[in-house]
Parts: structure tokens; C-alpha cells; sequence
């Protein structure tokens, strides 16, 4: 079933949409794939977005994650409802440089109020360099 979430995912992956000020000002890039419960993207930082010593910033490795994570719940929102992240959890386990980068995200829950969701960004190299976990705060549209 179509929803204005997954009618959103449909062009962002199409690229037939334009992105949000907010996305194209974090340069947070758009959306390579999804399917129900599942998202992801390859992305490569440009060097204005790393720290002194060439590494990614930790802040906008969580600007990332939210947004991953947010499109991971808009697969299984239901189609009268809207979202808001009510918590996000970011956790860094290695460094990453400015190199491409693959992050993939899932809904591992949902109820009539809540999506839980979670992330895995990988280097190049294939090792995971962070994990995040967000929880979606579901609010009926026009509520």
C-alpha cells in the first residue's frame, strides 16, 4: 500500500524530488534505496565537513543517523500519521575519513505510537564506524 512516506521514498530514490533547505545546506545527500522496514544510502563527505585531522565530525555523523533513521520509519509509518524523533542514540566505534561510506537502516518495532529504529554506518573499508538507535514519536496528521 502506498503512503505519503513511501510516495517521498519513491523520489528521493528517483531523484524526482527536491530536496529539503535543511538537507541540501548539512549536504546530507538523499536516498539510494528502500523496501519495507529497510533503508539505505552511500554518501562521501566532502572535506568541509571534517575535523582538523580529517576525520568525520561526530555531530554530523549523528545529523546522519537522524536522518537515516527518519527514513527508515517513513517505510512503515501508517499513512494518517506523522513522526518526530523523541530520542536518538548515536554510539562511535571507530574513526571514518572522507572516504564513501554505507549506512543502512531498519524499523525493528512499531506500535500504534512508536517506531523503534536502528542504523549501521560502514567505511569503505567495510568496517562499522558507528551504530545508531532512534525512537519515533508517532502523532496523528492534523493532530
Amino acid at each position: 500500500m502506498s503512503t505519503w512516506a513511501t510516495q517521498r521514498l519513491d523520489a528521493l530514490t528517483d531523484q524526482k524530488t527536491k530536496l529539503p533547505p535543511v538537507i541540501t545546506t548539512l549536504q546530507l545527500g538523499g536516498l539510494d534505496s528502500w523496501s519495507p522496514g529497510h533503508v539505505k544510502k552511500t554518501w562521501t563527505p566532502t572535506p568541509d565537513l571534517l575535523n582538523g585531522d580529517g576525520t568525520m565530525f561526530g555531530g554530523y555523523i549523528s545529523a546522519l543517523a537522524d536522518q537515516i533513521l527518519a527514513f527508515a520509519a517513513m517505510t512503515v509509518v501508517p499513512n494518517d500519521a506523522h513522526f518526530r524523533t523523541s530520542n536518538l542514540a548515536v554510539n562511535f566505534i571507530r574513526l571514518s575519513r572522507a572516504n564513501l561510506i554505507t549506512i543502512e537502516a531498519k524499523a525493528v518495532s512499531q506500535t500504534r505510537q512508536v517506531i523503534t529504529t536502528s542504523a549501521e554506518f560502514h567505511r569503505d573499508d567495510d568496517k562499522l564506524f558507528a551504530t545508531a538507535t532512534a525512537t519515533q514519536f508517532l502523532q496523528p496528521i492534523g493532530g
